[in-house]
């Protein structure tokens, strides 16, 4: 009796092995699939992103900077950045304390982004 107990007792702890080889291959394969999508994710959002490089506040257009006093008296310019078309790209703080990001060209038109 004590034989056959412990037949089973082994042959109970061979599957287990077998289900913990199975799921860790299953997971490592997951895991690898996941990850070369992301990279193929990745590199189609960086294609189509516009690239906006930091300027200083020095750099803005006069037309700009009559934009930015008429529609923003209040507030302070948090950061600048400007891409290979002459779009700026501005972070404005108001005077409440929030981030707002604006758009607008060398002309001093704003630009909706969306």
């Amino acid at each position: 009796m004590k034989e056959r107990e412990l037949l089973t007792i082994k042959i109970l702890s061979m599957k287990n092995y077998a289900l913990l080889v199975f799921l860790t291959f299953g997971i490592m394969f997951t895991a690898i699939a996941k990850t070369s999508s992301d990279v193929i994710n990745t590199e189609i959002l960086a294609v189509t992103a516009d690239e906006y490089i930091k300027i200083k506040s020095s750099e803005l257009t006069p037309p700009v900077i009559e934009e930015i006093l008429k529609q923003y008296p209040t507030s302070k310019l948090g950061g600048a950045y400007k891409n290979d078309k002459g779009e700026f790209k501005l972070i404005m703080v108001l005077k409440s304390g929030t981030r707002k990001t604006v758009y607008i060209d060398q002309y001093g038109n704003w630009i909706i982004k969306k």
